[in-house]
């Protein structure tokens, strides 16, 4: 077994363990649960139907302001579960009993299950300022207010990563205790509990001691929870580490995975394959906001659930993913629900701003009868389709088309319990051509005047064939916002710029150029772009 030193993401893959040949069972011969509950190693939601969880985690203690749209963009993905990141106020700003309400109630009116975890016990023993468990029970007893009432509708994670590599050994321990006070201070929620190492286990101590350790539960309701990221990189060492739970009917989460770690690479699709084969449950790291080395754990880029990174393409559209395998909590009227009426097909896709390797589709909406909650795009091969994007509004800006190539789209709607409709009639678009590498040059041509500029900016073909349909691609400086421009269209993204051509200018013929302007503010540091990209080809500076 790999022994790592290294921080996991943060990350929690959820996953709630199970038997293969068990049936779940609601409670008969006792009091009904109040809301979710363990019974032999499953997972149940408050009315006894057997759960797995399929979602993302969701940095929300440093990105509060992105996560009511998180939340909704992550349900039209198919998740059926968040788990959310929390501060006890100890590193990070706290998020009060108001905040954590907040919370629940986006989760709630999503139809998604909240997993709430403390993220400041990460590392406790190794990381500076890492507090204990014990610590964050302090403050779920505080916000308690924000989460009694709300067992089925949320799972509370007593802490993230709870111990580093140092002092591991005291894990059980503390883990038992803070169980215990949360049962005496009236929490009747599934509790789930990370492991140690830096949430990844190598030394076995959660493994190990899971039966005391559930065992000390009164309500006999507490998820074990592991992160998998470098010391699982090969399939036998995830299959063997979740079967060690299965088999002796324990419930376990796989608290955090991704793609690729600094500490290794885990296996990642087989920790999908392996969840899915033993009915498990699990939670990618991370929907956006990455950094400190791993922004490419980012599922999205910048938070756009139409961007998504090719972690988040196999995550969401992958086999084994969770739009194929992701079912609704029947508590909202889900999998053994009642809702099973589909939308209805979306209208005809229309096609614009098509260049040499991108377009934008816009459909008129779906109806249904509980109501529409995202939309996805396929490319259509003959008899075959391929899923391109997912998305909450009616467009989406596709990239990455191969030049001068004839596309098929076509989109499906989805409603809150997971009902797809029939598919849209198709819309076929042609790709422009493209310059090839090295054929186009470009002049950026500033008037500075300290608190903003006007750029012209020249787009010359090099090349011996016209290109039909542009996109050029640069970064500004830093600190500017583009306020206007003319020839061309032109959007911001942070400091990356996109200019499109206008009907005007959408040709450049061999030899030829395009000029195209812009206005912007500036905070300082004016400059021009170091590079350019035309339809993805670079481009000579002038």
């Amino acid at each position: 077994m790999k022994r790592t030193s290294v921080l996991a993401a943060g990350a929690l893959l959820a996953v709630a363990a199970t038997t293969l040949t068990t049936p779940a069972t609601a409670r008969t011969a006792e009091a009904p649960a109040p809301g979710f509950h363990v019974s032999d190693g499953r997972l149940l939601d408050a009315n006894g139907t057997d759960f797995v969880l399929r979602g993302v985690n969701h940095a929300h203690t440093w990105y509060p302001a992105t996560t009511a749209k998180a939340l909704a963009d992550l349900k039209a993905l198919g998740a059926n579960s968040a788990r959310v990141v929390l501060s006890t106020g100890d590193r990070w700003t706290k998020n009060d009993t108001a905040d954590v309400a907040n919370v629940v109630a986006g989760c709630k009116a999503n139809r998604l299950v909240c997993v709430l975890e403390a993220h400041d016990t990460t590392g406790y023993g190794e990381q500076a300022g890492a507090v204990s468990l014990s610590e964050a029970v302090d403050y779920w007893l505080e916000v308690a207010d924000a989460l009694k009432g709300q067992e089925k509708y949320v799972i509370v994670n007593l802490g993230n990563e709870p111990h580093g590599n140092t002092g591991h050994s005291a894990w059980t321990e503390d883990t038992r205790n803070a169980i215990t006070r949360m049962r005496a201070a009236g929490f009747d929620h599934t509790l789930m509990v990370d492991a140690p190492n830096w949430g990844q286990d190598w030394s076995n101590t959660m493994r190990d001691n899971a039966p005391a350790v559930f065992a000390a539960d009164p309500d006999r309701n507490t998820v074990f929870s592991v992160h998998m990221y470098g010391v699982y990189d090969t399939a036998a060492e995830v299959q063997a580490y979740l079967n060690s739970f299965v088999t002796r009917r324990l419930p376990v989460v796989v608290g955090e995975f991704g793609h690729d770690h600094s500490d290794g690479n885990p296996d990642e699709d087989a920790i999908m394959a392996a969840a899915r084969h033993l009915g498990l449950g699990y939670l990618g790291w991370s929907w956006s906001g990455n950094g400190g080395g791993v922004e490419y754990l980012d599922l999205a880029t910048g938070f756009d659930p139409s961007r998504l990174t090719p972690w988040g393409q196999r995550l969401f559209h992958g086999a084994d993913g969770i739009r194929q395998t992701s079912r609704e909590a029947s508590v909202y009227g889900g999998t053994g629900g009642t809702d099973t009426h589909p939308p209805s097909a979306p209208g005809t896709p229309t096609a614009t701003d098509v260049t040499a390797t991108g377009a934008r589709l816009t459909w008129p909406a779906a109806t249904d009868d509980t109501g529409v909650t995202g939309y996805d795009v396929v490319r259509l091969h003959g008899t075959t389709e391929t899923a391109v994007t997912s998305t909450t509004a009616t467009g989406a800006t596709l990239t990455g088309l191969t030049p001068s190539t004839t596309h098929s789209f076509a989109v499906y709607a989805r409603d809150a319990a997971g009902n797809r409709s029939p598919r849209s009639a198709a819309v076929t678009l042609t790709t422009a051509s493209g310059p090839a590498t090295g054929t186009c040059a470009v002049a950026y041509r500033l008037q500075d005047w300290g608190t903003g500029f006007n750029a012209d900016v020249t787009v010359r073909n090099t090349g011996t064939q016209a290109v039909r349909g542009w996109r050029l691609d640069f970064a500004l400086p830093g600190g500017q916002t583009v306020q206007s421009a003319w020839n061309a269209k032109v959007v911001q993204n942070g400091n990356q710029v996109h200019a499109t051509h206008e009907p005007w200018t959408e040709t450049i013929p061999p030899g030829g150029s395009v000029n195209f302007g812009l206005s912007a503010s500036s905070t300082g540091g004016n400059g021009v772009p170091a590079t350019f990209t035309l339809n993805g080809a670079p481009c000579a500076k002038n």
